[in-house]
């Protein structure tokens, strides 16, 4: 909105900053201008409220513009549905024909899979060794209504309920594949049905929408807090999308615990129903064909009046966040996770996590139509190690061992009764799952080619493909079929129904098991999902199973995504813009080489602005050398020494001293704190520290970061009261890249001082990561993919990074500058905070005045660099300029200036 030439935004509740409004001013520009622009605004900048202020008032004045003009922008949202959505929920799509079209389009893509196709034996032949017996007595049109005769073919067991229905492939040629129905021609197939619904009635018109994503539930609700203090909470139409987890209201299904437990029963429940359903469809009458209303759900929270109910009540509503939904849901006795998604056509704003817009799959299940839209990505830091993760699959040696067990199992009580189509998938899905097996537990000749057997290996799709003999296996047919056909559920409910039979007595805890299952076979799927990708995408990591007093234990196989360029240029593509923002995204390099490699970094739009705090608040300083004089060098070889450990705790006795109230210390790890700390408490160092400060340790354990930071802040406010001369406050040792580095808030006397222990460069071990590098670097082959077991990883690994000379190796050196900039960051929250920091390590200090290269220092917050003080001549300066510091804002505090 411009008044008088100057662009205003009053939505915003308080008198913006100067850095406030360049922020909006630039988001706005860049929402008119359309594609990828990045923004960068410290946290305590009031990020997220300049981000509502601007790009919703840019939504309204665009929505008037197209008013003004009768333009319409958008062709309708696309449609989209997964296998554990109820289907009278899909009808929700407003241009029903148009993603009918869509759907057979994705359809017929699907069947190109002859990529995959190479040479090697055929499918048919190795399918033969399963098939004796089998001749057209086998292949006969079955029903599903026919009772199933017991192995030793003495009387007879109703296991109907686990047969598949008829499934028929699509033909060489081209054609749909169908799913018919047992009960003849005139029922509607499953497909037909969900066609016809996507035709007939019809919700309020689709709208162009701004999608606005964060990493975690607790920030989507910090977001809406946000969004309530502006006029645009109760002005706009608002939806916030969250996992079952969170937004389930099904007390039977939300006391399982887990995410995977609770969404595999969600499924459970559903599929359950439909399978009754089926059951009671109407007989045929007349040679006409019956449509018969299916039942939605099995669970009591999905009947359709009061999901209605819930999304017609909800969405005339000012903005909620996921705790108001689950309230209301209760309320009202409505599903809110399927309730949220029933108001998405009318919703001009859409709030979720990252998973449900970026993972493909997610959006199509949601129905979220991308096209002209703007696409809001907060922390936007995480983004690429997010989104790559999506796509990463992985499966265990035991998961294999019992899907193998089902499978075998399933075919061999069902094999005479199964149509053609169902027998020659489940003996394809056979024939992948021992070659899975067989891989891993090779134990004469790596399988390609070296003389003894290694606990891991990595490869290519293609290499994998060959070693499995299973590259000319149609893959995408495959994944097809295991989609539409409800093999999980059939094969799966049958084979833990034997298990429960067998080996569980009463009280064992059956439906743990038929989960595991299921996750099993659902791990596979995403398995075969990952071979489809182009060869260069990914690495497959193959880690043997090891053997114990138990037999063979751990294994599993990987897929590891090396690149998101193509994934995330799927979004980039149909969105009108792409908003990425962070409180710290430098240095931008690292998620450029991962995301939109190749875009010109001085063509993308990209806002960095200061802190709101005055720069007398901060002090940054390069800390080179300790107490005793010693130069502190913290790399992987030097910093496990005696003198290197002794050296970093006299200088945290001599902190303690001069620090006020809260300091926060980051280590490179938990093996390394540990070691540190253990060193310590020997020598008697932390009897020391703790003469004047408590000391706490971040804990591995997520569930209890919590409860050891509300101690930590608790304590320093307390002892703050009670102005304790001996005791003045407390220190807590965390790690970079832990919970605590993350989005925790050391505001005030929480963090007066943050202390950064060394370069925390990622692991040379870390077999996925040294990919990534050798992909990024365009290693190829010079440096082969090493098997790697104990040491040899590290020394495979520093190698790797010794050969990398360009984007590798920057890409490695921004992956701990990252780091860095996220833990150091933690400190300042508001324009009236304050705090050190200290980057204790020779390498980070430097003299600008001689300097004509580019230095690590280079790649921190714009708001820290410009302060930082680069070099000290000794500790006894960096002690100084910490009393001076302390002194000053303790003044400033007694005299309330």
């Amino acid at each position: 909105m411009e008044e008088n030439g100057e662009m205003e935004f009053p939505a915003f509740p308080y008198k913006p900053y100067s850095i406030q409004l360049d922020f909006m001013k630039f988001l706005y520009e860049s929402l008119n201008r359309g594609g990828l622009s990045m923004l960068e605004s410290p946290t305590g900048t009031g990020k997220t409220l300049s981000m509502i202020c601007s790009a919703l008032q840019w939504h309204v004045d665009r929505k008037k513009s197209e008013n003004n003009g009768k333009e319409k922008l958008g062709e309708g949202n696309g449609g989209g549905g997964d296998d554990d959505e109820p289907d009278w929920l899909r009808n929700f799509v407003p241009n029903k024909e148009a993603d009918v079209v869509k759907s057979k389009t994705v359809m017929h893509k699907r069947k190109n899979g002859s990529h995959l196709k190479g040479k090697g034996e055929n499918v048919r032949d190795l399918l033969s060794s399963y098939s004796s017996g089998e001749g057209e007595k086998g292949r006969g049109d079955k029903k599903e209504e026919r009772s199933v005769k017991g192995k030793d073919g003495v009387g007879e067991v109703d296991d109907a309920e686990f047969l598949l229905e008829e499934y028929n492939s699509e033909s060489e040629v081209g054609g749909k594949s169908k799913r018919k129905s047992v009960g003849g021609d005139d029922v509607l197939s499953s497909e037909e049905e969900d066609e016809a619904d996507e035709l007939v009635g019809g919700e309020e018109e689709s709208r162009v929408k701004i999608y606005f994503c964060s990493r975690t539930h607790s920030q989507l609700s910090q977001f809406m807090k946000e969004l309530r203090k502006t006029k645009f909470g109760s002005e706009l139409k608002v939806v916030c999308l969250g996992s079952r987890k969170n937004l389930c209201i099904n007390e039977e299904v939300l006391k399982l615990g887990g995410s995977n437990r609770i969404n595999e029963k969600c499924s459970m429940l559903q599929k359950n129903k439909k399978n009754e359903a089926s059951k009671m469809k109407q007989k045929l009458s007349s040679g006409k064909r019956v449509r018969v209303n299916k039942s939605s759900s099995g669970c009591p929270m999905l009947r359709r009046k009061k999901i209605e109910e819930f999304a017609s009540e909800v969405i005339q509503m000012e903005a909620l966040d996921i705790e108001d939904l689950v309230h209301i849901g209760r309320d009202i006795g409505g599903c809110p996770y399927y309730g949220s998604r029933k108001m998405l056509p009318a919703a001009d704003l859409v709030v979720l996590p990252y998973q449900s817009l970026l993972s493909k799959s997610s959006r199509e299940s949601l129905g979220l139509n991308l096209k002209d839209s703007v696409i809001m990505i907060d922390e936007a830091h995480n983004l690429a190690d997010t989104l790559i993760s999506m796509y990463d699959a992985r499966i265990s040696w035991s998961q294999l061992k019992q899907l193998q067990s089902h499978l075998d199992g399933y075919f061999q009580r069902f094999c005479n009764v199964l149509g053609a189509g169902n027998r020659r998938y489940i003996q394809t899905l056979m024939i992948i799952t021992r070659a899975f097996v067989r891989m891993l537990s090779c134990d004469e000749k790596h399988v390609n080619g070296t003389d003894h057997p290694v606990p891991c290996d990595t490869m290519t799709i293609n290499e994998f493909l060959f070693a499995l003999n299973i590259d000319n296996i149609n893959l995408v047919k495959l994944l097809q079929y295991v989609k539409e056909s409800n093999i999980i559920y059939k094969v799966c409910g049958y084979g833990d129904k034997l298990a429960l039979s067998q080996n569980i007595g009463p009280g064992g805890d059956a439906e743990i098991n038929e989960e595991s299952a299921i996750s099993g076979f659902r791990a596979l799927a995403d398995m075969l999902s990952s071979l489809i990708n182009n060869n260069s995408d990914g690495k497959m990591i193959v880690s043997r199973p090891m053997q114990t007093c138990n037999g063979l234990e751990g294994g599993y196989v990987k897929y590891v995504m090396l690149t998101g360029e193509k994934i995330f240029s799927e979004v980039l593509d149909q969105a009108h813009a792409v908003v990425l923002a962070g409180g710290t995204l430098q240095p931008i390099e690292e998620t450029k080489e991962r995301l939109f490699r190749s875009l010109n970094l001085n063509e993308l739009p990209f806002f960095s602005c200061g802190h709101i705090v005055p720069s007398k608040n901060i002090l940054p300083v390069a800390v080179k050398l300790g107490p005793s004089g010693r130069s502190f060098d913290f790399s992987y070889k030097a910093r496990s020494s005696s003198t290197m450990i002794g050296e970093l705790g006299l200088l945290l006795s001599n902190l303690v001293t001069v620090v006020p109230e809260g300091v926060v210390v980051f280590f490179s790890s938990f093996e390394y704190e540990s070691q540190v700390y253990d060193a310590w408490k020997e020598s008697g160092i932390v009897t020391r520290i703790m003469k004047k400060k408590r000391i706490f340790r971040e804990p591995r354990k997520s569930t209890d970061v919590e409860a050891v930071l509300r101690e930590y802040k608790d304590t320093i406010d307390s002892l703050s009261i009670t102005g304790s001369t001996s005791c003045n406050g407390a220190i807590l040792f965390a790690i970079v890249g832990g919970k605590i580095s993350e989005g925790i808030n050391f505001s005030d006397g929480a963090g007066r001082c943050i202390v950064m222990v060394g370069l925390p460069y990622p692991s040379p071990s870390d077999v996925e990561l040294m990919e990534r590098v050798k992909h990024i670097e365009g290693l190829g082959k010079t440096i082969p993919s090493e098997t790697v077991s104990g040491d040899r990883d590290v020394k495979t690994g520093l190698q790797i990074l010794r050969r990398c000379k360009g984007r590798g190796k920057e890409y490695y050196e921004n992956l701990c500058m990252k780091a860095v900039n996220q833990s150091i960051g933690r400190a300042i929250r508001h324009v009236n905070d304050y705090a050190a920091i200290l980057l204790v390590d020779a390498r980070y200090a430097s003299d600008p005045m001689t300097r004509n290269t580019p230095h690590t220092t280079d790649k921190l917050p714009q708001w820290i660099k410009s302060h930082l003080v680069p070099t000290t001549n000794n500790y006894g300066e960096v002690h100084r300029l910490l009393h001076q510091f302390f002194k000053s804002h303790k003044n400033k505090e007694a005299t309330g200036k």
